[in-house]
């Protein structure tokens, strides 16, 4: 199952609005659950860099099926995952991309924000998320 149209601009539509409250011109990505894009935002001012940024944010949590600063946490120097952000055609392990899960527990995508700092742009995604979903999976034995 993937993300609808409308369910990917609805989400958007909620993190253009919640970047524009915090006055951080935002790139907002969101794929579907095959990791593909959906939908894609780039707000006046945001950054040109931010485009590719959000987009492997997004693509990031949704292929691991979690939080993109989760899977940051497990690829730090000495640690297990070490360098995975050069697997995948390049990956995101810093927050702003977050999996959207729909009531079923199902993953249906994921959105991927760029623009401010990085707890800013988690902050957009999480607003954008609680539009259609939630971004809670079962437990992988991978997340901290």
């Amino acid at each position: 199952m993937h993300v609808t149209y409308e369910q990917a601009e609805q989400v958007i539509d909620a993190a253009v609005n919640e970047a524009n409250k915090t006055g951080t011109p935002s790139c907002i990505a969101v794929v579907d659950s095959g990791a593909n894009l959906k939908a894609f935002r780039r707000m006046d001012d945001a950054w040109v860099g931010s485009i590719d940024v959000a987009i492997k944010k997004a693509k990031t949590a949704c292929l691991f099926a979690m939080p993109s600063g989760d899977l940051g946490k497990l690829s730090q120097p000495n640690g297990q995952l070490y360098s995975i952000e050069h697997s995948n055609e390049g990956l995101i392990t810093f927050p702003g991309g977050l999996p959207i899960v729909d009531e079923q527990g199902v993953l249906i995508g994921a959105i991927g924000v760029s623009g401010g700092t990085v707890d800013n742009d988690h902050k957009v995604a999480q607003v954008g998320v609680k539009v259609v979903g939630v971004i809670d999976l079962p437990k992988h034995p991978w997340r901290t």
